[in-house]
């Protein structure tokens, strides 16, 4: 076996030591997040069942909310019930709670151990069932601190008091501005558990940021590097490698030929597959011999055979040959092997494995760390049951813990025809009224290649919305798309107008992420046209044969449930799944046609279907409700006023 050259050896080392501190030092790094004054813990607690009737709900966060905070309280069936709140008396916390600052460009800790109470006060308890509180401030840093937590109520009912109505005001405008601000929400609360439901099927990941590439993406560089090089080790010089790991790289029963010395341990390996003593006890024999494939003068090395076992009849199962000590037997001239190099390499190589791990643990122990210091549920709803803002859609409740861009004035999308490097890019921009056409439109990217790798969300590859600039002429189409991907479908718009149409869609990008989008275009129908009149607001509306009641009360900048109860001329009606759901709400602004899609947790709630609803800002909405009962799929309009 040739040996490593001294010169290799010196690389490999500085190239592992190298690797080594690069390892240690981006693993251990795990930059926490900058949520402050985030909700610590919660009376009742999340997710507690809650038998005695109920007079306030305490909310504790890191520090004090501001004076125009915003609380609602949602009974079962949507109503609200919160009737003021005040700031209580600060008490020391169940769990230390630990936030991270920005100090010169590094992350700082500090630990909390107070919380600072919003006393929410309940003005009855009309019904048993999930209680949700809401809540949006902002901390001292800016940051916005905004979720919901919930519990669940099997008590007795109470009365309201005399006069009461349920409050209907929304949050103060320069509250909403300041939380909008930063245009990002933190990590979800640890109060804010999801309510008791299964979860939908996996929501497409967020666009992945272009800030460079995170310590995933170190790990699997140094991984990789590290494989190349111990590869090569093992490779050049599997001897050694196998004295390392204590093991032998020859076969069983015999070693790898080499001279005399070979010859003597393949004698003693027959001694033992003879049934001599070797084969019984086990001991270790050893054979010694000098030259090189029968070379006067070349170098040989004395070879140990150990017998790992033996059958009954004699013979050995195994007999490993590893490298001994230099040989001492006269005559024999070759040179003392360095182990220092070996030792060397062993040490680095263990140490990096060992620093991988450890920076694994220390990321997963850092990322759990986080989650507690900046209030992430498991599974919970917290400020995720709002949804991603980038992509123009609302998750449920039971999704799991992730972040998203702000809850805020960006939530609503739709309104750009290009986004994130790819463009809506229609066929044909116009139509006549009344006629069915072939509407045909292309995803292009970057390049001004067409997309044609969509991932199915929902049941569909795209989702195509159609809603008049009047909020009217609403309509929920699924083209299909040609090898080439040019999308089509019949659309038929039977009035004079102008008409927004909203491509809903997730597309897998070059490096395989999957990114939802929201582009929008407009389109022309010509003829003489008359807008028409948005209309009031109402909670019912008529949908074919069915009445739908719309329960609770929207609520600008933070995310408030939405009930819908479907009902037919002889009671509820049996909701069937229409696209992998309940149901479907899009909501659509007046002005600009800002689209907002929202979908209903996983599993209707006492037969009606729950929807986590954020309104992006002031303003008229139309929110349309598709539902399918019976085979056949109906829509369901409401306008909302929150001018």
């Amino acid at each position: 076996m040739r040996r490593l050259p001294q010169a290799l050896v010196r690389v490999t080392c500085g190239l592992l030591a190298l690797l080594l501190a690069t390892a240690v030092a981006v693993l251990a790094y795990a930059p926490p997040a900058t949520a402050h004054g985030s909700l610590a813990m919660s009376t009742p607690k999340a997710d507690a069942t809650v038998t005695e009737p109920l007079t306030t709900v305490q909310l504790y966060f890191t520090e004090q909310v501001v004076p125009n905070a915003y609380f609602a309280v949602t009974a079962p069936g949507g109503t609200r019930v919160d009737n003021g709140w005040s700031h209580g008396q600060p008490r020391q916390l169940d769990q230390p709670v630990r936030e991270y600052f920005l100090v010169d460009g590094t992350f700082q800790p500090r630990e909390y151990t107070t919380g600072f109470p919003a006393v929410v006060n309940l003005a009855h308890l009309p019904a048993t069932g999930r209680y949700t509180v809401s809540y949006l401030s902002v901390a001292s840093d800016g940051e916005p601190v905004r979720g919901t937590m919930s519990f669940r109520y099997t008590g007795p009912t109470t009365l309201a008091p005399a006069g009461w109505n349920p409050p209907t005001g929304q949050p103060d405008p320069a509250l909403v501005a300041a939380a909008d601000q930063h245009g990002h929400d933190t990590e979800p609360s640890p109060a804010s558990a999801a309510p008791p439901a299964s979860a939908p099927p996996a929501a497409a990941p967020a666009p992945t940021s272009d800030a460079g590439p995170g310590a995933g993406t170190w790990t699997a560089v140094a991984i990789g590097v590290a494989a190349v090089l111990i590869g090569l080790l093992v490779w050049r010089r599997p001897a050694t490698v196998a004295r390392l790991l204590g093991r032998s790289g020859s076969r069983s029963g015999s070693g790898r030929r080499s001279g005399a010395g070979s010859r003597t341990g393949s004698k003693k390996s027959a001694t033992a597959r003879s049934g001599g003593p070797a084969a019984r006890t086990g001991r270790i024999v050893t054979g010694s011999g000098s030259g090189t494939k029968g070379r006067p003068g070349a170098t040989g090395r004395r070879r140990t055979a150990v017998v790992a076992a033996g059958r009954s009849d004699g013979e050995a199962i195994t007999a490993n040959l590893a490298p001994a000590a230099p040989s001492t037997v006269p005559g024999d001239e070759s040179a003392p092997t360095d182990r220092s190099n070996n030792t060397r390499l062993a040490l680095l190589v263990g140490g990096l494995v060992i620093a991988l791990l450890a920076g694994f643990g220390l990321g997963r122990l850092g990322t759990g760390e986080r989650r507690g210091a900046t209030d992430a549920p498991p599974g919970g709803v917290g400020v995720s049951a709002a949804g991603s803002a980038t992509d123009g859609h609302q998750h449920p409740p039971g999704t799991g813990a992730h972040a998203h861009a702000g809850d805020g004035t960006d939530q609503a999308t739709g309104a750009w025809v290009s986004a994130a490097g790819y463009t809506l890019q229609p066929v044909q921009r116009s139509q006549p009224p009344g006629v069915r056409v072939d509407y045909q439109f292309r995803i292009v990217d970057g390049n001004r290649r067409a997309a044609t790798n969509f991932a199915v969300v929902h049941d569909k590859p795209l989702h195509l919305i159609v809603v008049g600039r009047d909020l009217s002429g609403y309509q929920h189409l699924h083209p299909s798309m040609s090898a080439d991907g040019v999308w089509s479908v019949p659309l038929e718009l039977a009035r004079a107008g102008n008409y927004r149409l909203y491509a809903d869609f997730t597309v897998t990008t070059a490096d395989g992420r999957q990114l939802p989008l929201v582009l929008g275009v407009d389109h022309h129908v010509p003829g003489v046209y008359t807008p028409a009149q948005l209309p009031a607001p109402e909670p019912k509306a008529t949908a074919g044969p069915y009445t739908v009641s719309m329960e609770g009360t929207p609520t600008i900048g933070l995310s408030a449930p939405i009930v819908l109860r479907v009902a037919g001329a002889s009671g509820p009606a049996q909701l069937e799944p229409y696209l992998g759901a309940f149901g479907h709400l899009v909501v659509v602004r007046e002005g600009d046609l800002g689209y907002v899609h929202v979908h209903p947790e996983p599993e209707l709630v006492d037969g009606a279907v729950t929807f986590w609803l954020t309104v992006p800002s002031a303003g008229r909405y139309r929110a349309f409700f598709d539902f399918q009962v019976g085979g056949k799929v109906h829509t369901a309009d409401y306008t909302l006023d929150l001018s």
